[in-house]
């Protein structure tokens, strides 16, 4: 065979192996849009659980989509699989195939997963993979194709019946006119002091389709007025009553509630956006503080949501000089984690062995992170990015830390050079310690945080998780101060557990006796002893006490149980409970 047939069968193979890498992109967004189109027909039907399971399906969906592209492209590059070369020029048929590709940023996350596959994430370099793009971070979208405009030529009531009647769903209204009253007065007496309402040009901008997640649906944009602009979301919910109706149940304003409402700690939306990009670009306009990666995992693109905190991550590391170090706070039996001054996240990597009394596997510790990936995280639980044999740079971390990695995580550590690599690692938004925060904290501080630390628990049992281990340093406050749970290695279904009131002592030996006098299943749970958490801080606890003594009771949790037993779905708020519109005759759950 000539050296020319041969050039072209390899150029041929390459092709069909990129090829098939697209297709396969392809068919993992065609699925994920199906599964996404069916949230709006949920919503109607009251579909709770299935809104659950499509959004832990939509999760699976990737890892699924790209398993069955590895056998495909197994077959194809046969002996050439593990050829860097290979990679190298198929990389660049793949970039001339996704050349001005709508989602071209999600095409190459795809491909990096493919080969991330099949070199078990070792030498992810930008000459193989994408690891920076070659047509930039984002596309060139135009996200004012997928902006609805309402300007404000008349009324403001007569504006919002437009606007209404634009996002309304195949279920009726409840009272539209009483929701756009609560709207008007809210505008009237929140927004007018704060933004000119009556200035020439004003509009509200809204995204063209709802926002699904659990129990609701947002329609979310703006209020703009030449260069300035207010974010606006409407959150929809149904009522209980026999005939479902739709009514607004509050109105949001400014970026930090918008922030809130697509946090790092709760599920991801499913909203109908052939570009993505488009979306994102819109949202982070409204956001500025927020990460753009933290945008595209809100959406559901979780994957992609990494690859982009990937490359934000290394130019925040090439344009500082500060070192990680230890990050504050009482180290963990389970778990070692480390930060950098200047970074808004921080670094958990496993134990090699864990602190007495810990006792499981590495492998149930990764499991417990992937039920919180999955599921709902009720706006309590941290997401997190796992990362495996991610390369720093050796000189960035300080003595005390390189210490403490060779002493509680030798295996998971390997120095090449000037190069540091960690095998497993996982990144997660930086907090205060709610320990630490209650060191310096004001009365008034307390008694907010305490609230929220309760109502954490209280979202989390709802949701059907139980934290285990519920003390101070084990939750996080976060810059809008809110509380958030962020140590899994305890946790499990509600459902799962055993909630036992302590049997009294039958003699005085038994009161005296150092262990229990009471035999303890391994799923038994004694509420009483949750005030143990509270040692060395009697101050919180007295505040606690006071507002969630309920917690240590266990009918309470029994409560719960039989609430989840019965099919009972909890409305989780990113919002206030003060800001709901008054509704009381229809005697609704109240917000937490």
């Amino acid at each position: 065979m000539s050296v020319e047939l041969l050039d072209v069968s390899q150029a041929e193979k390459k092709e069909r192996f990129a090829r098939s890498i697209l297709n396969g992109f392809e068919s993992y967004f065609a699925e994920f849009q199906n599964v996404t189109l069916a949230a709006r027909t949920r919503f109607e039907n009251a579909d709770w659980h299935g809104m659950h399971a499509s959004s832990i399906e939509r999760i699976d969906l990737y890892k699924a989509k790209t398993t069955a592209v590895l056998d495909v492209v197994e077959l194809i590059a046969g002996d050439q699989l593990r050829d860097y070369q290979f990679w190298t020029d198929t990389k660049a048929v793949y970039a001339g195939l996704i050349e001005g590709h709508n989602n071209f940023e999600m095409a190459e996350t795809f491909f990096n997963s493919v080969y991330c596959a099949v070199f078990k994430h070792r030498k992810i370099r930008d000459e193989h993979a994408f690891v920076f793009s070659p047509q930039g971070d984002m596309p060139p979208s135009d996200f004012r194709k997928v902006v609805r405009r309402y300007p404000l030529e008349g009324s403001l009531p007569a504006l919002l019946q437009n606007l209404f009647a634009d996002y309304a769903f195949s279920l009726p209204y409840e009272n539209l006119e009483r929701d756009i009253g609560f709207i008007v007065d809210a505008i009237e007496n929140f927004l007018a002091p704060r933004f000119d309402l009556s200035r020439d040009g004003l509009e509200f901008q809204m995204l063209e389709h709802h926002f699904f997640r659990n129990k609701g649906a947002y329609i979310v944009g703006r209020i703009a007025a030449g260069s300035d602009s207010m974010p606006i979301v409407f959150p929809l919910m149904q009522n209980a009553s026999e005939e479902a109706e739709v009514f607004v149940d509050t109105v949001l304003f400014g970026a930090d509630k918008c922030s809130v409402l697509f946090s790092f700690t709760r599920s991801y939306f499913m909203v109908d956006a052939s570009i993505p990009s488009q979306y994102v670009l819109f949202l982070q306009q409204l956001m500025p503080a927020k990460p753009i990666s933290e945008i595209y995992s809100a959406m559901g693109y979780n994957k992609h949501g990494k690859t982009y905190y990937h490359r934000c991550a290394y130019r925040h590391m090439t344009r500082t000089t500060d070192q990680f170090i230890i990050a504050p706070g009482i180290k963990g039996m389970v778990m070692s984690v480390f930060t950098m001054p200047s970074y808004d996240f921080v670094f958990k990597i496993i134990k090699d062995r864990f602190t007495p009394p810990k006792e499981m596997t590495h492998e149930q510790v990764k499991a417990k992170y992937r039920l919180v990936k999955r599921w709902d995280r009720a706006g309590r639980m941290a997401d997190t990015q796992e990362f495996t044999n991610l390369a720093f740079a050796r000189e960035r971390f300080s003595e005390e830390l390189m210490d403490e990695l060779r002493k509680v995580a030798p295996s998971l550590i390997e120095e090449h050079g000037k190069a540091l690599i960690i095998k497993h690692v996982y990144v997660e938004r930086r907090m205060t310690p709610l320990n630490l925060y209650l060191q310096d904290a004001s009365d008034e501080q307390i008694a907010a945080v305490m609230d929220e630390y309760g109502n954490a628990i209280k979202q989390l049992a709802a949701a059907n998780i139980f934290p285990g281990d519920m003390l101070l340093k084990n939750f996080g406050v976060t810059r809008h101060g809110r509380v958030v749970f962020y140590d899994y290695d305890e946790i499990q279904p509600l459902m799962d557990c055993n909630f036992r009131k302590i049997p009294a002592p039958r003699s005085e030996a038994e009161e005296l006796a150092s262990k229990p006098w009471y035999t303890v299943g391994p799923n038994d749970i004694f509420p009483e002893e949750f005030r143990l958490f509270f040692s060395g801080n009697q101050r919180a606890r007295k505040v606690f006490d006071a507002m969630h003594s309920d917690i240590y009771e266990v009918a309470f949790w029994q409560g719960l149980q039989e609430r989840i037993r019965q099919g009972h779905i909890e409305d989780f708020f990113p919002y206030r409970r003060k800001l709901r519109f008054p509704r009381e005759a229809l005697n609704l759950p109240e917000a937490v």
